[in-house]
């Protein structure tokens, strides 16, 4: 009876049934009371969010072993509810204004979600690609939502040739794990390879197309060339959404194929040699191509590629202490990012896309509350003390240090302050230039509690990190 036990994949039987409702409520509202299927939306995910919270602790398998509900795949919901409502609440205007404000929004959000939960609990190689799919899958119909938008429409198709072009890569990988295993459980794989019971030469082949895939879904050099694009291409609404949440269920991803199933001591060192290259690269390329570009969404993307280098440094380091702070990286990474792309909507209004740097030029003037929000943000995405982003750079460049790879410490150091120079390049033009438009921001109350909460925890995370740090700990040691 255990295995018919439903109650790990609680969070994920709610989402589920609640997008159907919503698909069916939808159709009987017109445009002046879709706020109905926002709030169920946003209902939806506080639940989802609770059940993961209250789930209980210790680690409980569903559905025959290929559902797993642990510390960190239980934490890891809770900050993908949070994220992507925080979304929804941050977009809500800018989608009215432009026409997504409408069912199809709310679902493929949901489904987009429900996926991101299915990737961070699977324990069956099935289980992790059907997550994977159905995220994708939402994902990439999200970005075509306008579709009177000739870049909307061109980057959902690059995101979607690519997309599927890593999905094969990474099939074909597990392919050769079953191949050289003989089981598509992780932890059969796993105890396999401990065991010496698996082929290593298809092993190690089936490796390089698992971090080929894995390389892709996380817009690590050199499978980056999807993500600039989509990036400025998709409505802003939609790549907050493609930047924060899925880099989450990225992060689970990575953490149970390469480690759960291949952590084994002899596919460490060929993995970790790989993720140093990838995590070299995506440093040295986003920092550097980041400097040139003058419109903000392609400078977040290249930003998002270095930022992954960073994350890949705890995960590389190949201990406990490195998975934890590559958790808590990116947890702080998401919260910092959805900061920066709410700022931007909500320089945005009807008929005009704040998308240029120079629209952020006087932004002191104009409204000093919201400069000082978008200061903390490129202060922690920078890594400058006091914010968050200082603490979590400082925790991966010790788990590297900690492993002997100084070298790899000093170059990630170097490559922060070559990236110090674009995010520092934002505060000068709010701060010391004139603005290009005097008009006043206006914005409802939600969103200006949510952005202000944003930017002090990025604050007081960077002061007391203790709490988070600790929670990320204490979820990758219970699961592992």
């Amino acid at each position: 009876m255990d295995t018919l036990n439903l109650s790990p994949a609680a969070p994920e039987i709610l989402t589920l049934i609640m997008v159907c409702a919503i698909l069916i409520i939808d159709l009987f509202l017109d445009d002046s009371r879709r706020h109905v299927s926002f709030m169920l939306t946003l209902l939806t995910l506080f639940i989802a969010a609770l059940l993961a919270a209250v789930g209980g602790s210790g680690v409980h398998h569903a559905f025959n072993g290929m559902f797993v509900a642990d510390p960190m795949a239980q934490s890891l919901k809770v900050f993908i509810c949070i994220s992507v409502g925080a979304m929804l609440v941050y977009s809500r205007e800018y989608a009215r204004l432009r026409g997504l404000f409408r069912g199809e929004f709310f679902v493929l959000t949901l489904f987009a979600t429900l996926g991101m939960m299915v990737m961070v609990s699977a324990s069956h190689f099935l289980t992790l690609y059907l997550g994977l799919e159905l995220m994708s899958l939402s994902l990439y119909s999200m970005v075509a939502l306008s579709r009177d938008s000739a870049p909307a429409t061109e980057a959902a198709m690059k995101y979607f040739v690519l997309g599927a072009l890593a999905s094969g890569m990474l099939l074909y990988g597990l392919s050769m794990v079953y191949g050289a295993t003989g089981s598509l459980q992780i932890a059969d794989v796993a105890a396999k390879i401990a065991a010496h019971h698996a082929n290593q030469t298809l092993l190690v082949f089936g490796l390089v197309f698992v971090v080929a895939g894995l390389g892709f879904k996380l817009g690590a050099v050199p499978f980056h060339m999807w993500l600039p694009d989509v990036y400025h291409g998709a409505p802003t609404a939609v790549t907050l959404l493609i930047g924060s949440a899925p880099e989450l269920a990225t992060f689970a991803f990575v953490l149970r194929i390469l480690v759960v199933a291949l952590g084994g001591q002899g596919l460490l060192v060929e993995w970790q040699q790989m993720l140093i290259l990838l995590a070299v690269l995506s440093m040295a390329v986003g920092n550097v191509t980041a400097i040139a570009q003058t419109n903000i969404k392609r400078m977040l993307a290249y930003s998002t590629i270095s930022h992954m280098g960073f994350m890949l440094l705890g995960i590389l380091s190949g201990s406990v202490n490195g998975y934890g702070a590559a958790m808590f990286y990116i947890v702080t990474y998401v919260l910092t990012v959805a900061g920066a792309f709410a700022v931007i909507m909500l320089l945005s209004r009807e008929g005009f896309e704040a998308e240029q740097l120079d629209d952020f030029k006087g932004l002191n003037q104009r409204s000093p509350w919201y400069a000082f929000m978008m200061l903390l943000i490129m202060f922690s995405l920078a890594g400058i003390p006091p914010a968050v982003g200082f603490y979590a750079k400082l925790t991966v460049f010790q788990a590297v240090i900690d492993k002997g790879m100084i070298w790899l410490a000093v170059v990630a150091v170097l490559f922060s302050l070559v990236g110090a120079f674009y995010y520092l390049r934002v505060v000068k033009l709010m701060y010391f230039d004139a603005p290009q438009d005097s008009a006043p921001l206006h914005s409802t109350a939600d969103v200006r509690a949510l952005i202000s909460a944003n930017g002090l925890a990025i604050l007081v995370l960077g002061l007391l990190p203790g709490g988070l740090m600790e929670l990320c700990q204490r979820a990758i040691q219970a699961s592992l």
